[in-house]
Formats: structure tokens, sequence, C-alpha cells
């Protein structure tokens, strides 16, 4: 991943959280339906969850599943100095900082998840890290990534933009706020909602769909369930 990438979330980690509403338009619809697609089969299921910034996703997550032992990984150690405040005495969260795209795992989970990070990656990255997932789920284990996608057009990409823009200046975000993230925005490598979906039935992934997307917010799902066609 792109080094500047982490410049980048370095020098917004305490405020990222409180802007989130205000730069996803969709906010609730967007987390709510990710949060409703982890499903696990037990009342503790080991939880990873890539690019995981300040925790803000696996915050929804724990209170579904509050004996869960989730993993949180991000490259940007400020990011996880605000999730280690956020769960702060949590016996039950561990945290690594590192490159999710080369990083050596050696455990399995019963869920990954991730939101708004693995667009960063290069699209052969994504590809290899969506077969990395599913090596690294147990039998019935899911996928959920909520994230940014590509417009099926330049024109459908420009028209995102411009309703993105319109909808978190009329939010009541600072200028400041919203030029820092338009130059966050500026180092994006989207990929099509139909890419990512081959990409992760290439990986083995069973029942992909892209479960939500409102213009270039989209949530998919997978699971490796061990069917053979």
């Amino acid at each position: 991943m792109d080094r500047s990438v982490i410049k980048l979330f370095d020098a917004n980690a305490k405020d990222y959280d409180r802007q989130r509403r205000g730069l996803i338009p969709c906010f609730d619809d967007f987390y709510g339906m990710a949060l409703s697609l982890v499903e696990c089969g037990n009342s503790s299921p080991c939880i990873l969850d890539l690019g995981a910034g300040t925790g803000l996703f696996s915050s929804m997550v724990l209170l579904k599943y509050p004996e869960a032992r989730l993993t949180l990984m991000d490259l940007s150690d400020s990011m996880l100095q605000e999730a280690r405040r956020r769960f702060h005495g949590a016996t039950n969260v561990d945290y690594v900082t590192g490159d999710y795209s080369s990083y050596p795992f050696t455990q399995t989970y019963d869920a990954v998840v991730s939101s708004l990070s693995i667009h960063h990656l290069s699209h052969p990255e994504k590809r290899q890290l969506f077969a990395t997932i599913h090596r690294l789920l147990n039998e019935g284990g899911i996928f959920v990534n909520a994230d940014q996608v590509k417009g099926h057009t330049d024109q459908a990409d420009v028209y995102y933009r411009r309703r993105w823009l319109e909808e978190i200046r009329a939010s009541g975000l600072p200028e400041k706020a919203i030029q820092a993230s338009i130059e966050r925005r500026s180092l994006d490598i989207n990929a099509t909602a139909a890419d990512q979906m081959q990409w992760m039935e290439e990986a083995g992934f069973e029942d992909v769909d892209c479960m939500y997307k409102y213009l270039d917010f989209a949530v998919f799902y997978g699971k490796k369930t061990g069917r053979t066609s």
C-alpha cells in the first residue's frame, strides 16, 4: 500500500470518527447493512478486521458479538492508538500494525471484515487479498467488505463525485475536513462492483453479491462453503 496513504490517515486519526457521518452520506444504511451481514455460527467467533483504523466497525461488531475475539489490523499505528483508547480494558481485542496485503497470517477466522480500506490497494493486490482472505476463513466463514467502488462508466464516477461533494458540504463539516477528505480520496484506486465480485468468486467464495450500494459506497458479501460445482 502507498505510504502516502498512511501519512494522510496518521494526520487525521484523532478526528476520523467524528467526521465519518458527515463524509459518508449513507452512513447508517452502509454500516447497518455491513453489520447485519456479520452472521457467525457461534457466540464467540474469531473475527479479523482489515484496515480497522480507529475500530469504528469493530465496535459495532463487538456490540453484536460481545464475546468475540477481535483482531484489528492497520498500517497506521496512530489509527490503532485511537482503537486502543476505544477498547481500553477489553481483553478480547488484539492489535496488529502491519500491511495486510503482504502479512504472513497464521491464524484462521470465522469472519473477516473490512470497511473503507481495500480500495487503497492496486487491483492485482485486491485479487490476491481476496484469495488470502478465503484461505484464512474457517469452513462456513464469511467475508464482509464495506468499501468504495468505481462506477460502471466514467460518467458515473463524475456523477458520484458531484453528489458526494454536494452532500458532504450540506452536512455542516468544516471546509478543512472536506479538503482533507478530498486529498485522501485522490489516492483511491476504486474497482467496479462487477470486478470485485468476479475476483471474490475466483478466490473461491460462494454466495457472492453486492448487498448494498449508494453511489460509490457498496457492501460485498461472500462465504467459504466448501461446496463443489
